[in-house]
């Protein structure tokens, strides 16, 4: 009996966030049909420790599964791709969860991506100046995994330590529960645990380091296999996952990614034909994604690796085979902006506010501050001129790139004892413009290293946010794309399922036909001027900031 035709084949995609996971059912020609979403617990044990568990991650992964795929045929699934946030997976010998604090609760056994608790094992590495960082920018992250790995053995050496037999980041455990496959992505492995191809592991790097352990039995705890994102994983689904997830054993698995990279896939390669783009019939590499939720990551690829200094990479096939990705980054941006906006006197105020004018349509606070700021400003006058005296240093989880000193704090410059609404939406107006000139900074790191960005690609939850879109347009001086398919990270995770399947012989091939281009935001060139100047009292603030420092450590 004949399977389904083309046009009925679907592709699961699954992205499990920071605070949720969420999957979608897409068709062969990147439409989303139905999309679904659980929230996952996080655990706080102390200051700077974020924490979850694999056990319950998975299960939510299986829910949400079974509930975009209840309306069609199991045969009609040709294929399903994982993304995760680069979170750090503890297992035993017997593939059981190992608590990853003192509090020794089993269950917890994920260090979180945003867990900063390793910052003075990252230190140490960078001061040991080893040849591997510099593929991470010069300087090792808190946000990686072998800082993580060292505070593990370090300060948990009996209960957690003595116990692993198995270290994965979140997408590889996820393709390892759905396949019973141990082949790690070298998107995960490149980009956060300094595996370099096609060399691999370097030994010297884990022994300098005192993790001389993990080069046991061929590397067996940390991955001695690898593939590329979207390459099939093991026999496809496993009849265990297969039942869990609603779907037939054997539907194919393609090789995982990292949330942000799967928003790449999501959005980079569409076809920008007829949009009178600078990136028409240029090369993928005059592209920048930048994946915006509770943190931003930028990515850049190019033909050849290009070193810059604080930027992540470059890390060879980490999002599109055969390329090399730079990375940078901001810890904090829509976490940041909540950060502001709640944390505020008039928050309870805005809350009532937006409640009146929006009681039945389930528009947000942003939305209600967005359009309080347009009625602060005069006629026909920008938004963005009323933050020509409030200015903010965006760093308040440290800055990831290009300065990579996660020991930077958040400023603010220009507030009064006034604490009304008009205040709130000033200071939310200047955080947003902070995180897109903090886009700038990054963007001018790359660019002096080699890049050739001509064109945005936004994608993530702040990309519905207009303001946060335009004023991104405005702050760097180039237009800015999004996707038609608002959840472009759950349609990358979905390329990774529609590879494996081989209904595309390549990534590209799939990222072409699946992203597609909704809108494009061009920047207002009236506001060039303004933002140089905004620009200029940016970067003093972080010169200041250290300034500061320097005398108080005299």
């Amino acid at each position: 009996m004949a399977g389904p035709a083309p046009a009925d084949w679907y592709y699961v995609g699954v992205d499990v966030g920071t605070a949720s996971v969420r999957a979608a059912l897409v068709t062969r020609d990147g439409q989303l049909k139905t999309n679904a979403e659980e929230p996952i617990s996080i655990w706080q044990p102390q200051s700077d420790h974020y924490v979850q568990s694999s056990t319950e991650i998975w299960e939510k992964c299986c829910k949400v599964v079974k509930r975009v795929t209840q309306s069609v045929e199991k045969s009609q699934v040709r294929g399903i791709g994982f993304d995760a946030t680069c979170s750090l997976v503890v297992l035993d010998q017997s593939f059981q969860p190992v608590p990853v604090n003192q509090d020794g609760e089993r269950r917890r056994n994920v260090v979180m991506w945003m867990d900063h608790r390793a910052a003075g094992q990252a230190a140490r590495i960078t001061g040991t100046g080893h040849g591997v960082l510099r593929n991470v920018g010069g300087v090792m992250s808190p946000e990686m995994q072998p800082p993580k790995l060292l505070w593990l053995k370090e300060n948990l050496k009996e209960s957690c330590w003595k116990e692993a037999a198995h270290f994965f980041d979140l997408p590889d455990f996820l393709s390892w529960k759905a396949t019973g496959s141990l082949t790690r992505s070298l998107c995960t492995l490149v980009c956060k645990w300094t595996y370099c191809p096609p060399e691999g592991w370097d030994a010297s790097f884990w022994t300098t380091i005192g993790l001389e352990d993990l080069l046991e039995n061929n590397h067996s705890k940390i991955g001695s296999q690898t593939c590329s994102p979207g390459t099939p994983v093991g026999e496809g689904l496993t009849q265990e996952a297969a039942e869990d997830l609603g779907l037939d054993p054997g539907t194919a698995v393609g090789t995982s990614l990292i949330d942000a990279h799967a928003g790449g896939l999501g959005v980079i390669g569409a076809d920008v034909k007829g949009f009178n783009l600078p990136c028409e019939d240029q090369p993928i590499t005059s592209r920048m994604a930048l994946i915006c939720g509770t943190s931003s990551c930028h990515m850049a690829i190019s033909q050849q690796p290009l070193f810059v200094p604080g930027v992540w990479g470059p890390c060879l096939s980490a999002m599109v085979p055969d390329l090399w990705l730079n990375e940078g980054g901001q810890s904090a941006t829509g976490r940041l902006i909540e950060h502001m906006v709640k944390g505020h006197a008039a928050y309870s105020q805005l809350q009532e506010q937006a409640l009146q004018r929006f009681p039945f349509s389930g528009e947000n606070i942003y939305t209600y501050l967005n359009s309080h700021l347009c009625s602060m400003t005069e006629a026909h006058s920008p938004v963005d001129l009323l933050g020509a005296s409030l200015h903010l240093w965006p760093d308040f989880h440290g800055n990831r790139s290009p300065l990579a000193d996660p020991t930077l704090k958040g400023m603010v410059i220009g507030l009064s004892l006034s604490q009304t609404l008009d205040d709130l939406a000033l200071l939310y107006l200047a955080t947003v413009q902070a995180l897109a000139l903090g886009t700038r900074h990054i963007l001018e790191a790359m660019k002096e290293a080699g890049h050739d960005i001509t064109t945005l690609f936004l994608c993530g939850g702040l990309s519905k946010n207009p303001l946060f879109v335009q004023i991104h347009a405005n702050a760097t001086g180039l237009p800015v794309v999004l996707p038609e398919q608002a959840e472009a990270v759950l349609v990358g995770a979905a390329v990774l399922g529609a590879c494996a399947s081989r209904d595309y012989s390549t990534i590209q091939e799939a990222m072409e036909k699946m992203a597609k281009v909704g809108k494009v935001v061009q920047p207002d060139r009236e506001l060039q001027s303004f933002y140089e100047r905004k620009n200029t009292v940016f970067l003093r603030l972080f010169a200041h900031q250290r300034e500061y420092q320097a005398l108080m450590n005299d």
